[in-house]
Parts: C-alpha cells; structure tokens; sequence
C-alpha cells in the first residue's frame, strides 16, 4: 500500500490522500476469478498459513521445554528441589519484559469477532508477539493450554487477509472463521471439531453455503500441514470405550451435572482472578498498585511453589490426562486435590498475564473430574459394580462435558472427543452428560469471552465499565417511550406496511380492550409471507373459514407468550432475559398492571445508554470547572427538531 505522507509534510488544511488499494486487491479485480475459484484460494491460503503458523507454535513451545526444564534445569537442580519454582518464574518475568516492552498483545477472538461486526474498531493484529510470549508462558510450566492462542493465531490470519483485500465485513468475519477453524484444526489434529467451532463460535447463525466451504478447506488444509510437521497422532491416546449397560447412562447425567458445576466455578475464578489483579478486591487491592509487567512473574512464582507438592499441574498437562485415561492409579484424594488446584493455579496464570488458552485445562479438570467420579461410583456401589463402566470412560466424557461448560461450544466438544476417540459408542453418554452441563450452565448466570458480551454489543466503553452500569441503571432510563402499536384484527398486509414505513423492527400487539397480548415483528411477517405464496398454501383456516393469508389477522401469527421488563429493575437482569431467548427487545410493563405498556427496551437503547452514562462521567470534572466552555445554543428550528 502506498505510504502517507508525514503530517509535518502536508499544506496547512490538506487531508491526507485516502490509501489505495492493495496490490493483490487490484490483481483480483482485473483477473475477476469466479467466486468458486476465490472460495478455494482463499481456503488454501488461510489453511496453509495457519497450519505453518501452529507448527512453529509447537515447535516453540518444544523446543523451550527443553531448553529451561531439562537444560537449566539441570545446571540449577543441585541447589534442590525448590529450583524448580525458578523455571516458570523466569518465563512469567520473560513475559513481563514483553508486557513493559509493548502492553497489548493483540484483540482476542471476542474482539476480533466485534470487529467483524462493526461494533468496535480493530486493535493492531500482533499474532507473532502473541505466539512467542504463548510458547514462553507455556513452554516454562505456566498451567494453561496452547489451543486458545492456536485459534487466536488462525484468527488473525484470516483477518489479515481480510484487511489486505479490503472486504466487506460479511466475508472479513468468514475469513476470522475459516482462521479459528484452521487453528483448532491444527492444534487438536481435529478438523471436523474445528469446523464445528468456527460454525457454533465465531459464525454463529450467520453462516451459509458457501460460509462452510470455506471453512472445511481451511480446516482440512491446516490439519494435513500440521500432520506433516507435527505427526498423523490426535493430541490424546484414549482407550477403546466400555459399554457395560445401557442402564448406565443415568450416571453420565449425574457426571454431567458436576461438571456443569466446575465449568461455573472455573469460569467464576477465572474473572474473580482477573478482578485481584487488578486491584478491585479489597483484600488483595495492593496487587492492582504492582506494575502489570511484573504480574507475569508473580504469576509464575506462584505456579514454580504450587509444582514442588504437585508437578502434574505444570505446564499443559497432556501427559497428566492421558495418564487418568489409561487407568494410571491415582489415588481418590489425589484427584480431587488435583481438581482443585488445577482450577485455582489456571486463574492464577489466566489473571497474571501469562499467555495461554483454557482448553486443555478444562480438559484436565475433566479428566480428573470424571476419574473421581468412576471410583467414587465403583467405592458406593459395589452391587452394580460389574455394569459401571471404568474410570477411564468417565474421564472421556467429563473432558468433554467440562470443556462444553467452559467454552459454551458443546457440539465441538461432542465431536472433538468422537473425533479423538473414534468410537461411535461413546455418543450416546457424551450427549447427554454434555448436553445437560451445557444447559445447566446457559441458564446460570455466568457469562463467557464466547458469549455475546456488552463489548460485542455495541458498547464502546470499558467492559468492566459496561457492566458496572448495566448493574446500576434501571431499565426506565435505557427504555423508548415511543413505539408502535398495532390492533390484533389487523391483517397482515397492514401490519407489514406499518412496521416497513415506520420503519420498525417490531410491533405491540393489543386486543380490542387496549390490552397488550403479544409482539410481532418483521420476521413474524417474511415468514407469513413465504408461507402464504406457496402454491397449496393461499388459503389460511380461520375459524373455520378460508381467507387469503393476506388478510389473515396478526393475532395469529405474532408471539403471544412475551417476556416482560419492569421500569425499576437493572438493566442486568432484563439483559439476562433477552440473552437467554436471543431476543432484541422487551415491553416494559407496569409492576401492578402487567398489560399496561410503559415503554420498550431494545438493544440499540441499551447501547446507548450505557455509553452515554460513561461519557457524561468522564465529562463530569470538566462541566464543573470555572472555565469551561459553554453550552452550545441551540436555535428555536434545532430545538423543534
């Protein structure tokens, strides 16, 4: 691209020349490729450079394994065991120096998906500072997992590529997708998990055809170059899976139960964690006054200490958990404390800085999950003993019954362990201890980086900011006062104009006696509309009568079961509704009278809200000072306006 000028170099009052296009951009444009043909490049291109890109990754991460706990180690070692804690201490200080050196290593997947979206601006991509301070925090023994900076490095080269050509935001959050396939794909040798997880995460419902395309080519893609170079063998040797009954399957349910428990309770010490770093916890205030450069190395101190009584939890942990999976006697209490530790350790490191992702050690409290779970059923019950599966086949499942809870991807988790184990017997326990941990953990309250956050939603502030005010403003000063308002007799050409040039999303719909008793919206209609241009369907039955569909009222096709808001509860908790039905807007009712509509609260006016909260805060200090400007004037016409 051609370089701008310096501004010390333009004419007083000279704009900079808007940048041209990128050479590549103009190629493409006169060679004009069929988009079949451009789908394919642009999968291999993504695949192949993501597949090379996590290659490099793992050797990294090797090659400074052995270097500080087999080299160094062995040089410092004769001092004693306590040696040992100075290896993941001098990464986490590594880390450190690279923090002073430069703070941001770059948006994370959440960011990078709110850029696609055009709801904030798209920080510096870094993905090689990234990748080493990964292998450096990893590498020296930091408890956390190499697949969350493997997507995150898929990610930011798909949108790379998106910046280079200079695509529309549609097919830039493709390119994001197809990245975060490609390195899942890579990281785990797992192609089909990965597709799943670029489809269920990063795309969400906005995929079609041609979106998962070019998902699979990159998938496919980056997983053979990973074969290549990092060998045909899947991340874990599982054992054959046992089915001793069907009557079994209970059991899995209550795995699943638990595990929904340590996937919240992971999550929570995680934020918690983060939260003590940055000063926020009264007992623990003095760490958000310590430079965050040095809380890296805190962090790994910490882990070095926490290794001398129980080295499992070094590093990823892969060896730990193939261990549990082929029956390697671990003792009951053994587990548990591994259990716990992991879960605290992984905070620890996530809170301090130090690179990594929480993959692999959801997977480790999994395992070590579902092993206490199978000898705790084998110790209680000793009359079925015979027809309970070993602890092995609880530790698959509670890999990907945790992992689900943690990453809320629980399809990904399904065929992530399908794909690894290769057994289709296994199936039927995965979805439903998965499945049941997945749903517990939608319903609570906890909220995830792959969750749709107040960051993603529009909110430009702070997201620690967001959610401070969003648990302090109520909903009447977020909510519209004006909306439209439509007869339940109304047809539905009626309705359909209405909320087409009002311009409208949706409508309240009202009986004869003014009382509120459903919602429809645009797509209430389309969905009419198709159904009614169908050739055996031009008729509608009502009440016994055949009408054209045209002229069907809305009373029976709008959404009568409708989830209400209250002027005076926090704008959290109707934002809690609205995310557990995906649902853009919410009427706001009277406490004593509940069809007595006093406004409607929608995502736009949430957004809103909220950063006009946080900027008249900043603004604050200054409408108070002497010499501040004045008011701007407003004209009698402006004022109408």
């Amino acid at each position: 691209m051609t370089a701008l000028p310096p501004p010390d170099l333009l004419l007083p009052g000279q704009a900079p020349p808007a940048p041209s296009k990128s050479s590549l951009t103009s190629f493409l444009n006169r060679l004009q490729p069929t988009p079949e043909t451009v789908v394919l490049l642009l999968a291999v291109f993504i695949g192949s450079s993501t597949g090379m890109g996590i290659v490099t990754f793992h050797y990294l991460i090797h090659l400074i394994h052995t270097v500080m706990l087999e080299d160094v180690m062995g040089i410092i070692s004769p001092g004693g065991p306590w040696t040992l804690a100075c290896i993941p201490a001098l990464g986490g200080a590594v880390v450190g120096l690279m923090r002073w050196h430069r703070p941001d290593f770059g948006p994370g997947i959440s960011a990078l998906i709110a850029a696609t979206q055009g709801l904030r601006e798209l920080l510096p991509l870094r993905p090689v500072t990234k990748m080493v301070a990964a292998s450096v925090s990893l590498g020296t023994g930091a408890s956390l997992g190499p697949e969350g900076p493997s997507v995150e490095i898929g990610a930011n080269f798909g949108m790379l590529l998106g910046e280079v050509l200079q695509v529309s935001r549609e097919r830039q959050r493709l390119l994001l997708g197809a990245g975060a396939a490609a390195g899942l794909a890579a990281g785990f040798n797992a192609p089909i998990a990965g597709v799943f997880f670029a489809l269920e995460v990063v795309l969400g419902t906005t995929f079609a055809t041609s979106a998962v395309s070019v998902v699979l080519l990159a998938a496919v893609v980056a997983a053979l170059i990973a074969q290549i170079g990092l060998g045909s063998q899947p991340a874990f040797t599982l054992p054959m899976y046992d089915v001793r009954s069907p009557l079994e399957l209970p059991l899995y349910l209550g795995l699943g139960l638990l595990a929904a428990g340590v996937s919240i309770a992971f999550t929570e010490t995680i934020q918690f964690a983060r939260h003590c770093f940055r000063g926020e916890v009264p007992l623990v205030r003095w760490l958000g006054r310590i430079p965050r450069p040095i809380h890296p190395a805190i962090g790994g101190i910490c882990v070095g200490l926490v290794a001398l009584q129980w080295p499992q939890i070094l590093g990823i942990g892969y060896e730990t958990v193939e261990a549990m999976l082929q029956d390697v006697e671990f003792s009951l209490p053994l587990l548990i404390m591994l259990l716990v530790v992991k879960l605290g350790i992984t905070a620890f490191c996530q809170g301090s800085g130090l690179v990594g992702g929480v993959f692999a050690p959801a997977m480790f409290l999994g395992a070590s999950l579902g092993s206490a779970y199978g000898k705790l059923l084998a110790a209680n019950l000793p009359a079925i003993a015979s027809h309970i599966a070993a602890p092995p086949a609880y530790a698959m499942v509670g890999m990907a019954a945790v992992l689900a809870g943690t990453a809320k991807a629980p399809l990904t988790a399904i065929l992530l362990l399908f794909e690894l184990t290769r057994d289709y017997r296994i199936v039927l326990p995965l979805m439903a201890a998965v499945g049941l941990a997945a749903w517990l953990v939608e319903g609570s309250k906890v909220r995830t980086d792959s969750e749709l956050n107040p960051e993603q939603m529009g909110f430009n502030v702070a997201p620690d900011r967001n959610v401070e005010i969003l648990q302090q403003m109520s909903v009447a000063a977020a909510m519209h006062e004006s909306f439209l308002i439509l007869k339940a007799t109304q047809s539905v050409l009626e309705a359909g104009l209405a909320l087409t040039q009002g311009k409208y999303y949706s409508a309240l719909v009202f009986d004869c006696t003014d009382r509120l008793i459903g919602i429809i919206s645009l797509q209430d209609i389309e969905r009419a509309i198709a159904l009614g241009e169908r050739p055996t369907s031009t008729l509608v039955e009502s009440d016994s009568v055949a009408v054209p569909w045209i002229e069907q009222a809305i009373a029976e096709i709008c959404t009568l079961e409708v989830l209400y808001a209250y002027p005076d509860e926090l704008l959290s908790e109707a934002l809690d509704r609205m995310a557990a039905r995906g649902l853009r807007q919410l009427p706001v009712v009277d406490p004593d009278d509940p069809h007595r509509v006093l406004g409607l609260l929608d995502r736009e006016g949430i957004s809103l809200a909220c950063n006009v909260a946080a900027v008249s805060e900043a603004l604050a200090p200054y409408v108070l000072l002497p010499n501040a400007a004045p008011a701007v004037e407003l004209s009698e016409g402006d004022r109408a306006a």
